[in-house]
């Protein structure tokens, strides 16, 4: 897939305040600092899309990216980050749960991990709250800076490892660099798939449970 064209639409608060479009949409979500904004604007050729800060839990709301006019890309809040009030953590927990519980459009959970550090409990409790709830979603390495080095190899083993004690099947799993522009082809070729299969079953999921 070529990335031709790729737009901010707009920034939410509320689900039901998402736009009504059969369009098929991918979240991202990962910890704070995972390098979110840095896989979009290197996902979408565009380097000011989104805007790359150095404080982590900068993403407070739920901002839509329209990518070629044809599908979504959705940048959530991050989690795990203690440097917030328990009431705004709530808030953010509430909001993100009630758009990947709600959101007839979505078609994947991108869990974003940064591999060059070891598995952390809060990735491996938000992939088990998926697996609860029967969203589909795949893993993306992010940072991965030396793709082949031993500690980028490493970690991603282990998660592996850690994943495989509860799940029969692992999820897609992909590698990615935004500075060293690796992976992105990969990842564009799972989305146009995607793409594909929602132009049937998913336009047809939302006809029949509309609202």
């Amino acid at each position: 897939m070529e990335v031709k064209s790729a737009e901010y639409v707009a920034t939410y608060v509320d689900v039901n305040k998402c736009p009504e479009t059969f369009m098929p949409e991918y979240a991202l979500i990962g910890r704070s600092n995972v390098g979110k904004s840095s896989l979009i604007n290197y996902i979408c050729n565009h380097k000011g899309l989104a805007k790359v800060s150095g404080t982590p839990g900068k993403t407070q709301t739920i901002n839509y990216f329209v990518i070629n006019n044809t599908w979504h890309l959705v940048d959530l809040p991050g989690y795990g980050y203690a440097r917030r009030s328990m009431s705004e953590r709530k808030k953010w927990t509430t909001m993100i749960e009630n758009y990947l519980l709600k959101r007839k459009q979505l078609q994947y959970v991108f869990i974003l991990i940064d591999s060059r550090i070891p598995p952390q409990e809060s990735d491996l409790n938000f992939i088990h709250f998926l697996g609860e709830h029967n969203l589909p979603f795949i893993i993306v390495f992010t940072k991965a800076d030396k793709p082949g080095g031993k500690e980028t190899l490493y970690n991603i083993e282990m998660f592996k490892r850690l994943l495989q004690q509860n799940w029969d099947e692992l999820p897609d799993m992909f590698v990615t660099s935004s500075e060293r522009k690796y992976g992105k082809e990969l990842l564009l070729a799972f989305v146009e798939a995607s793409n594909k299969e929602f132009a049937t079953s998913g336009k047809k999921r939302m006809d029949e449970h509309p609202g």
